[in-house]
């Protein structure tokens, strides 16, 4: 009968705080869901930040534009060096014996094709062979100067753009790794939630600093915004000094908490809970951050996380990520009797009776 009685207890404890699915304001990964409509001068916004935008393009994109802004540069050319021969009288004389009061500006640009293929060398440095401009035709030497040096600008802005998009931090911060649920357990009969996060690369990470923020939308549509503090073990300081194994962290659900209210369940309100992680760089100093949130539905009720740590044959360290996501139901603790003035309060999962706690002023207890 006891053992029916746990299991039971377990089970009810497993399911998350709620299931009904909402969209969600920034992802598991990080991305932020929200669109803008009804802007004004969005298009120009995006001009004046051309930069910006290629550095958060995925790379396919990127490298579709930069392609197709090399081509276009060979394609402008190559309608100036046309227009160029076309005027200058070129395009229908024998190159090979041209008149004798006649300049050829560029030799053997006879068709479009040919043009192209003079402004892919003039661009690309490639060696003029039978094609080449004349020293005697003032247009060719200015319009050979212009491609040049326009095309040395267009060379450096995307020499530049990769080397930026290679070496931004944001490619560091995709190493960190948050669990996809939290948990509410119990520490010395004190309930807290918590979440792991794990440096998966072996490059260390320093300065970590943790921060998180309740978002809850009001009855008159605005989202209300409350920071919810989270401390890692007995760590005063606010930022970790060295990450490089899995780390813990701890929300106290004391009656100030603004998650105590939520976790009661006399009513079904939907939040979500949205996780700053900002680390420095070891080797180049730069900052980085990471994000993730959960939901109602992602926190398990009298749950912990499995233990990620454990020794080789040898003695050393050895970080099991396969444990990473996993949680261990616990068996809901008994309330102590010498605690203070309590007010009972009862769980409802699912719109189902799930188990009672007390609110007191150290916190939930059973």
């Amino acid at each position: 009968m006891t053992t029916d009685m746990i299991e039971s207890n377990n089970t009810k404890s497993s399911a998350p705080l709620l299931t009904q699915r909402y969209l969600r304001m920034v992802t598991k990964d990080g991305h932020s869901t929200f669109q803008m409509d009804g802007a004004q001068g969005k298009g120009l916004a995006y001009l004046r930040d051309a930069w910006g935008i290629l550095m958060d393009m995925r790379w396919r994109w990127m490298m579709l534009v930069f392609s197709a802004s090399f081509v276009i540069h060979w394609l402008v050319f190559a309608v100036l060096w046309y227009l160029l021969a076309e005027m200058n009288g070129d395009l229908e004389l024998d190159h090979d014996a041209p008149p004798d009061n006649h300049t050829i500006c560029v030799k053997y640009i006879t068709s479009f094709t040919a043009a192209f293929s003079f402004s892919l060398e003039t661009q690309l440095t490639i060696g003029y062979g039978t094609m080449f401009p004349s020293g005697d035709c003032p247009s060719a030497i200015a319009l050979l100067a212009i491609q040049m040096v326009l095309g040395l600008m267009l060379e450096a802005f995307i020499t530049g753009a990769f080397v930026a998009k290679i070496a931004r931090p944001k490619n560091r911060a995709f190493s960190i790794r948050f669990t996809r649920s939290a948990v509410v357990a119990h520490t010395e009969g004190k309930p807290y939630l918590m979440f792991q996060v794990a440096n998966t690369r072996s490059s260390p990470l320093t300065s970590i600093q943790i921060s998180a923020i309740l978002y809850q939308e009001q009855e008159n549509g605005q989202l209300h915004q409350t920071s919810v503090d989270f401390h890692l073990d007995s760590i005063t300081s606010d930022e970790c000094p060295f990450f490089i194994f899995p780390l813990t962290y701890y929300h106290s659900i004391t009656p100030s908490s603004p998650l105590a209210a939520l976790l009661q369940r006399e009513a079904a309100h939907h939040f979500e809970l949205v996780v700053f992680l900002s680390a420095v760089q070891e080797g180049t100093g730069e900052m980085c951050q990471r994000r993730t949130s959960y939901l109602p539905s992602e926190i398990m009720l009298y749950h912990r996380f499995a233990s990620v740590l454990a020794r080789s044959p040898k003695g050393e360290y050895q970080i099991k990520m396969e444990n990473f996501d996993k949680t261990i139901p616990e068996l809901p603790a008994a309330a102590d009797s010498n605690s203070p003035k309590r007010t009972d309060k009862e769980i409802r999962i699912n719109g189902q009776h799930a188990d009672s706690f007390q609110l007191s002023e150290t916190g939930l207890t059973e």
